[in-house]
Parts: structure tokens; sequence; C-alpha cells
């Protein structure tokens, strides 16, 4: 019954085996699958959409805006107080229908932080009841102007931060892209190291097994001892579990490549080991220019300093109001809607509103200092990030820079590695060795091919962590960009 089951587990899982599609992928087409379809570029994509159209608004508000407003219908049945000749009160009834309705054309004026407005309204009252009148009162044509005198200038400092802020963004959306990329190689070499594991497991089960079987007939013949073919027995055995634990870490790998491009999990994937490198050397001061150039790390500096002295300059700009209000244009009354746009009538308003705080107990210029503060609080922060920034930057392209060697010093250690394992067997078989030396050299044989991975992955994983900071290829010798427009109407 038991090896039943066991027979029964074995071809469900060869079942499975076989329903996968086995794909091979090299590390280019991770990278262009992960850039389309993992979820993290799709929130990259979605930052800058609203990123986008935050700045349209911001646009926007630069351009003339026609509105029409109106009342359909105004109905009053109500008493309300009315104060007669003598001074005394009364209470009348008002019982009236109307209707109102303006078209206006508004333009801020970015420059002044005023506002200036064409009109055009229309008003109708109708008494209701016996003997009831009706009235309309028309405005052809009227200009209005309203300018806050000293406070602070919201559009003309939002001209000066929004495209900051909107550089900023696209410059986040390549360098998130290139963090994309970043992390497509990361899981792309986990699975590689985990396939080359479980290659390496299996092929020391196997030459375990068989050297396991040579020192059984040795021990026969007397030529090993009782302590060696126990060393080799469980050498086998624990090649087998080795094995089995390479296995499952190369389905979790697999696993988490494959949901990462959005891959079905029908598909096998089969990484392929990069071949080569470029050759590139890349110098520090070419590296800090361009990042300091195109990196979002400076548009937001540019931007934080702005809106702390937006800050101030709101703060300042409240320690005082006065607000200038005119309207000019002509207006006509009658109680028939054509005879109201005749004989027209002058109509002209001028205001000027103003608040000082005559005591306040320093509240407003406390709001200053607070301000100011905050803003001295900043720029020393930023100067501590740009010094932080500048040192990882110096470490990363000395990392990069020398990652080149160390490539290069494992894939020979690799080779030799693999050929003294090779001939380790060969000497062990013949009785030339122990299995002292026999493990030493599996050891060593395991480890320098995962060495030459990573010392691949490191390689690549610094050359795209350049490029995400600098927004520079350095291998074409061209800048990273995209059309923006187009990305987000897509």
């Amino acid at each position: 019954m038991k090896n039943l089951q066991l027979i029964s587990v074995a071809v469900l899982y060869s079942l499975t085996l076989q329903a996968q599609t086995e794909r091979t992928i090299t590390l280019p087409e991770a990278i262009a699958l992960a850039r389309v379809q993992s979820v993290d570029a799709a929130v990259a994509l979605n930052e800058l959409k609203t990123a986008y159209w935050e700045y349209r608004t911001f646009r926007a508000d630069l351009l003339p805006e026609m509105n029409l407003t109106g009342t359909l219908p105004d109905y009053n049945k109500s008493y309300s107080a009315y104060q007669q000749s003598d001074g005394s009160y009364t209470f009348v009834r008002n019982n009236t229908l109307g209707l109102s309705g303006e078209l206006s054309i508004d333009q801020n004026i970015w420059f002044t932080g005023g506002k200036l407005s064409l009109t055009s309204s229309m008003d109708f009252v109708r008494q209701l009841g016996t003997g009831g009148e009706k009235q309309f009162m028309s405005v052809p044509i009227g200009l209005e102007f309203t300018q806050p005198i000293f406070g602070v200038n919201t559009l003309k400092w939002n001209r000066r931060i929004e495209p900051v802020r909107y550089a900023e963004a696209k410059a986040t959306f390549i360098s998130a892209t290139e963090e994309v990329t970043m992390k497509s190689i990361t899981y792309f070499f986990e699975l590689l190291l985990a396939k080359e594991a479980l290659g390496t497991a299996q092929q020391n089960q196997l030459n375990a097994d068989r050297l396991h079987e040579v020192a059984v007939a040795k021990r026969k013949m007397g030529q090993i001892s009782e302590n060696e073919l126990l060393q080799l027995k469980l050498a086998a055995l624990q090649a087998k579990a080795a094995m089995t634990d390479a296995k499952s870490n190369l389905d979790a790998k697999m696993f988490q490549l494959r949901a990462f491009l959005g891959l079905s999990e029908e598909e096998s994937l089969e990484p392929v080991v990069p071949e080569s490198v470029p050759d590139i050397r890349i110098e520090y001061d070419a590296v800090l220019n361009r990042a300091l150039e195109r990196n979002s790390f400076a548009q937001n500096i540019r931007r934080r300093q702005l809106e702390a002295d937006y800050e101030v300059a709101t703060a300042k700009g409240n320690l005082r109001s006065v607000d200038l209000f005119a309207s000019v244009g002509y207006a006509g009354l009658n109680n028939t809607l054509s005879s109201s746009y005749r004989d027209l009538l002058n109509n002209n308003i001028v205001q000027v509103g103003i608040k000082i705080p005559i005591l306040d107990w320093g509240k407003r210029r406390g709001k200053v200092k607070v301000a100011q503060s905050n803003r001295d609080v900043i720029m020393s922060k930023i100067r501590q990030e740009q010094i932080s920034f500048n040192q990882d930057l110096f470490l990363l392209v000395e990392h990069f820079n020398n990652q080149a060697a160390q490539l290069t010093i494992a894939d020979e250690a690799d080779r030799i590695a693999q050929q003294r394992y090779k001939t380790s067997i060969e000497t062990f078989l013949i009785g030339k060795i122990n299995t002292l030396d026999l493990n030493d050299a599996q050891t060593s044989k395991d480890e320098a091919r995962q060495k030459h991975i990573s010392e691949l992955y490191y390689y690549w994983y610094y050359f795209y962590q350049i490029r995400s900071l600098t927004l520079w290829d350095f291998k074409n010798n061209s800048e990273l960009d995209a059309d923006f427009d187009d990305i987000v109407r897509k």
C-alpha cells in the first residue's frame, strides 16, 4: 500500500512537470518583461500620471476660464422685517419668482496675483399674486479686477515650484524604471544561483554514490578503513539531502521571478548565464556631474528650497492684508427683456479692504520666525543629504570599477576549481588521496561556482544602480529619456 502511494505521488509529480512549458530566458529578456509587466513598473507609471495631471492642472490655472453661473429658479414666499420711516419695524410678505445668470471669462494674472474677469449677466424678478410686476436688469458687459496688495502671490510661486516638481517626477519615473531593472536582476540571478546549486547538488550526489560504491569494493579488499567507508556513506546521504533542499529553493526562486515578471505558473524558466560584460571604467566626476544634472534628488533639493521660501513669504504676507476690487460696466433696467438693454446706466464699483493687526501679541511675527527656522532646518538637512549622496555615489563608482577585476578572478577560480575536483575524483579512484582531500576539492568547486555567479550579479547590479542615479547609459554614452506625453496617454 505504501509503495502504491509513492508510485502515485511520483506519477502526479511527473505529470505536473510535463504540464509546465520550459522557457529559456536571458537577462535582457527578464529586464524587458519587468519594465512592461511588473507591478512595480505599473506603480511607477501611475505615480507619473498623477504628477502629469497635477502639472496640467497648474498649467490650466494660467489660461482663461469660462464659467456660467445661475439660479433657475429663485422662488421666495416668506416674511421679513422692514424698517418704516418713523424707525419702527413691521413684517412684510415676499412673494417673488427670480431668475439670474452670469457668463464670465476669468483670467488669473500670475505676475501680480490678481484676477481679471469679463462678465455679462441678466436678472429677472416677478412679483407673484394680483397685480404683480416683473422687472429685468441686464449687465451686457462688465469688467472686474481683484488684486491683493501685500499678500503672497501663490500663482507666481507655483510657476517656480510646479515645473520643478514635474521635472522631479519625470526623473523619479526613469529612476524607478531602473530600480525595476535592478530588482529583476536580483531575482534573475537568485534563480540562476538556485539552478546552479541544484545542478551542483545533482552532480555531487552522482559522484558521492559512485564513490561510495567504489569504497564498498575497496573495503572488501581491505584498501580503506571502515571509518573512511562511513565517511563516504555519510557524504552520499548529505548529498541527497542537499539536492532536495536545492530543488525546493529552485522552485521558490522560480515562483518569485515568474510572479514579478507577470508570467504564467505553467512556464518553467531556464535562466541563461550572461556570457560577457562590457569593458567599462567610469570616472567619479562624470558620474557626479550627471547625477547632479539629471537625478531626481537634485530636483528634490530645488523644490524643497522653493517650498521653504514660499512658506516664509506666506507668513510675511499674512502680517497685513490689503485687497483691491474694481468693477466697471453698464446696467439696464426695464420690465421687458429687450428694453433692459437700452438706455444703459453706469455701474461702477471700487473697493479697497484692509486688515492690519493692531495687537496680536506677536502671533503673526512668530509665525514668520517659525517659517524662517523651518527653512534653516531644511537647508541644513539638504546639505547633509548632499554630502551623503556624494559619498554613496563615490563608493558605488569604486565598487563598480573594482567589480570587473573581481569578476575576472572569480571566472578563473571557477575553472580551476572545476578542474581540481575532476582531478581529485580520478586521484581518489586510484587511491592517491583520502576522503578529506576529496571533500575539500568538492567544497572549493561549489564555492567557486557560486562566487562566479555572485560576482556577475554584482557587476550588473552596480551598473544599473549607477544608471538609476545618473539617468545616463555609460555603455552607449547616451541619456535615459522617455516620451512622457505618450506614456501617460496609454
